[in-house]
């Protein structure tokens, strides 16, 4: 059927992704590397050599787990928000992290994508791709908020020559066809 055609397609496309953020996602006993992650944790130590505050989004809690397993042992310090932490834990966290305490702030795209005022940090990653842009722009959204007196970066990271380079290129679309929309109408309403 239709359905369950659609949900194999949706199936084999989750796990591109994962083997685009690190083959461990998806190959059990996989012993080689992730050019994603030695450069995420190349990255992460010159930030924090810059006195840069990072928050890391994915959306694989299992890639948050291996992230943090490999950040702590070069010496990084971290918290981690899965959609499991208590309201008040996450409280807790944010507000520590805001006062300078830990480097890197991983967060599950999912749950930390809304209410979080973490303006203790001024580097966004988005380790993989959301299909829904908005959704990205949400999860940045959580350092640009009142009382940010940084300029915050956001890096995007996309393995080359995958399915993430396709998601790119959607989602460009999408924003692209909503200012064309928004455009329209702003047209229609200035006549």
């Amino acid at each position: 059927t239709f359905k369950k055609n659609r949900m194999s397609i949706l199936a084999g496309l989750t796990r591109l992704r994962q083997i685009c953020c690190d083959p461990r996602l998806f190959i059990e006993d996989y012993t080689g590397g992730s050019g994603k992650v030695e450069q995420v944790k190349d990255f992460l130590v010159a930030a924090k050599e810059n006195n840069r505050r990072v928050l890391l989004f994915s959306q694989f809690t299992s890639m948050l787990s291996i992230l943090e397993k490999e950040l702590n042992e070069l010496g990084l310090e971290t918290f981690y928000l899965r959609g499991s932490t208590k309201p008040q834990d996450r409280l807790t966290m944010a507000n520590a992290f805001n006062e300078g305490e830990k480097d890197v702030f991983l967060i599950s795209l999912k749950a930390g994508g809304t209410g979080l005022n973490l303006t203790g940090a001024d580097t966004v990653i988005l380790y993989d791709l959301w299909w829904n842009p908005a959704v990205e722009e949400q999860a940045a959204g959580r350092a640009h908020r009142m009382g940010q007196k940084k300029v915050v970066e956001v890096w995007r990271m996309i393995a080359e020559g995958t399915v993430e380079e396709k998601m790119n290129s959607l989602q460009q679309e999408k924003r692209e066809l909503f200012q064309k929309v928004i455009q329209g109408n702003e047209e229609q309403l200035a006549k």
